[in-house]
């Protein structure tokens, strides 16, 4: 998988259910927002070294953070680091409601 993915593209990934999606956005963000992406699981950023552990390494992983920033681009080197296939949301969780993305209260 590519280091990123666009919103259209993650659609038909999440209708097959063929990736894990994690909501990285930093604990504050993601009270303010109230809403994720269907399907994802939040986790905080802070604490990969805990989560990441318990993650499939034969699965790909893709995650999102507020707009697919710092937060992102850290947390995809780190799982990369770990052999994890894992990619960002180009533009996070507001690219993705830009593009029509369903979400859903968190």
């Amino acid at each position: 998988m590519d280091r990123t993915i666009k919103p259209r593209a993650l659609k038909p990934l999440l209708d097959k259910h063929s990736v894990t999606l994690l909501d990285v956005r930093r604990k504050t963000d993601y009270d303010m927002d109230q809403v994720q992406i269907p399907g994802a699981q939040w986790r905080d950023p802070d604490k990969i070294a805990d989560w990441s552990k318990t993650l499939n390494k034969h699965s790909a992983v893709v995650i999102y953070c507020v707009r697919g920033g710092s937060v992102s681009n850290a947390t995809v080197d780190q799982l990369r680091q770990q052999g994890i296939d894992a990619a960002f949301i180009e533009g996070g969780i507001e690219a993705w409601k830009a593009d029509g993305g369903t979400t859903l209260p968190n």
